[in-house]
């Protein structure tokens, strides 16, 4: 394979491609402001310059010209280059920062250059904590500043549409956010105003920057110019443990980080899949994570809202359900892991058998696109029809409720369904419920059962790709097991653990568990015989070896801490 040199060492290399990519890929640190490896390269910040040059050699002899050392002579270039827009090439050699004091001089030049005007105001800034100039500077800039003028000022706290704020005078101008709308949300509602050190990005006059994708441009600024509105202000990055799992806002199961403060969810942000989203993720997306912190179902509930021990809760559905023995409809959902939707087939088939298991779809017309967002809003339906679940809509459901065949509705993880159909159900059919939150209504239900969701426990989702992606737990639930509590994340960019953090509430620890153990215990109360693992590794491996719609899952690795190489939002695309 051809080999390049950089500082001395050779690397081998399969495929073009360009050298600061490739440093990055191999773990060779150059810093950049600019590059992305979605975006088209303008090569505009100037700082991941590196000396370039190749072997020299006679030209008669065509042999290597040497050194007096007797090492190969080689012709560098005039002047340092950008590493981001050099292409690899056999024999290449660089020299980077580590070993050329030109290019270390340099980046320290651009550095200078870059906080002229810059507001030094990180104690404030959202971005502080995981913003790369902020990184760079401190690793690569000058000791101080040699500007004693008054800084250029620009708008502040800018609104530029519903979910973006514009901090101009922080704006390094490395134009990622205009070429994210140009090239990949293609919305093109974004571009630079002014001139000189006057410019900054805008929308056109009167125009909100309401783009579907518009947070992305928060997570690729490499400063804080442009600030979510939902997060601002509300958590520092290193008061959060992050964990990698996926979104659950609609079919395209996106890849995502669930960041945690005190046991509640602070934000989503986009982890790379190239296969499923790349490097982004949708608004909407993002935003369904506040449906983790509110209204929660904890502890188990029967009628009129009274609250039940664990094992009278169990003993009160259990005893429900020999009741009505044989004639009970099952409801599951297309937001429920594939673990359980197996478990709750075999459970229906125990206590309703040839009854056939349904489950509400949540289609959305025209919510998609040709991008990342699809119509179907739930992030399992592949999974729930290959297990033979048949998607009815709610109407259907009140007509089976209303045949006399049914006199106990078994409903699993669908929350909005169930809301809907609350007020219209027969006022003297009971209903066992797995919900995530109290819904409107849910006072009227017999037992409610609270089920975990994706972000508090293992599961196993199938996007419309037919991709089967397993997740882990992010937060913590009161009956975690030690396996649980081994798996949780406990990442955290500052490398503390959440023991020692003072505004731990324990309110904020919700009551439940997952639905698959929920149902196998209630399993063993009526003596079902159900031969399934509660622990969800031994079922996980059993569900990979018996369905196919499983082939593609892999097990989550554990996390005991996660090392990202620069900082986590701006840079995420190299996690």
């Amino acid at each position: 394979m051809p080999t390049i040199y950089i500082d001395g060492r050779p690397y081998e290399y399969e495929k073009p491609g360009k050298l600061l990519q490739y440093c990055l890929d191999n773990g060779i640190e150059i810093p950049y402001f600019c590059y992305h490896p979605a975006l088209s390269i303008p090569a505009n910040c100037r700082m991941c310059l590196v000396e370039t040059g190749f072997p020299l050699r006679d030209r008669q002899s065509g042999e290597y010209l040497r050194e007096p050392d007797g090492s190969i002579k080689i012709g560098w270039g005039p002047k340092p280059t950008p590493s981001c827009t050099t292409d690899l090439a056999p024999d290449l050699h660089v020299r980077t920062h580590r070993t050329s004091e030109t290019v270390r001089r340099t980046q320290e030049a651009v550095l200078e250059f870059i906080l002229i005007n810059h507001p030094l105001d990180c104690p404030i800034c959202d971005q502080a904590g995981e913003c790369p100039l902020q990184i760079w500077t401190y690793k690569y800039g000058p000791e101080g500043s040699r500007f004693e003028e008054e800084k250029v000022h620009k708008p502040k706290r800018i609104r530029l549409g519903p979910r973006v704020i514009l901090d101009a005078e922080r704006c390094i101008n490395c134009t990622r956010c205009v070429r994210f709308t140009d090239e990949v949300s293609k919305t093109r509602q974004l571009t630079i105003v002014q001139r000189g050190n006057q410019n900054y990005p805008a929308t056109a006059e009167g125009q909100p920057f309401d783009d579907p994708y518009s947070l992305n441009t928060v997570d690729i600024c490499p400063v804080g110019a442009l600030t979510s509105a939902d997060h601002r202000f509300k958590a520092r990055p290193w008061e959060m443990n992050y964990t990698p799992t996926i979104c659950t806002g609609c079919a395209q199961g996106c890849n995502a980080y669930a960041w945690v403060r005190d046991n509640l969810v602070m934000r989503f942000t986009p982890r790379k899949n190239l296969q499923i989203n790349q490097y982004w993720l949708c608004d909407e997306g993002r935003l369904d994570y506040q449906k983790y912190n509110e209204r929660r179902a904890s502890g188990i509930r029967q009628a009129g809202d009274i609250p039940l021990s664990w094992n009278e809760g169990f003993a009160a559905a259990a005893k429900l359900l020999q009741e009505h023995r044989g004639k009970v409809l099952f409801v599951g959902s297309a937001f429920a892991s594939v673990e359980t939707l197996y478990v709750l087939r075999s459970f229906a088939e125990k206590v309703s058998p040839n009854t056939p298991l349904y489950f509400i779809p949540h289609e959305q017309p025209n919510w998609g696109d040709d991008f990342l967002r699809r119509d179907d809003r739930t992030p399992n339906r592949r999974g729930a029809e290959a297990l033979g679940y048949i998607p009815v809509q709610e109407e259907e459901v009140l007509t089976l409720l209303n045949s006399g065949r049914f006199s106990l509705l078994y409903w699993v993880e669908d929350d909005k369904a169930l809301e809907n159909l609350l007020p219209r159900l027969p006022k003297e059919l009971p209903v066992i419920a797995h919900l995530y939150q109290l819904v409107e209504g849910y006072e009227r239900l017999a037992v409610i059962l609270p089920a975990a969701t994706h972000l508090e426990s293992f599961g196993t989702y199938v996007n419309h790709q037919g991709i089967a992606q397993t997740v882990q737990p992010a937060r913590q639930w009161l009956q975690m097991t030690p396996e649980d509590w081994f798996y949780l994340s406990k990442s955290r960019l500052d490398a503390a653990g959440q023991a020692v953090d003072r505004w731990r509430h324990p309110a904020h620890i919700p009551d439940c568990l997952p639905s698959y153990k929920l149902l196998l215990t209630l399993a063993e109360q009526l003596h079902l015989g159900l031969s399934l693992p509660k622990e969800h590794l031994p079922l996980w491996e059993r569900l990979k070896a018996e369905l196919a719609v499983m082939t593609s899952a892999s097990y989550p690795k554990l996390l005991r801490k996660e090392i990202f190489r620069h900082n986590q939002l701006a840079f995420a695309f190299q996690a």
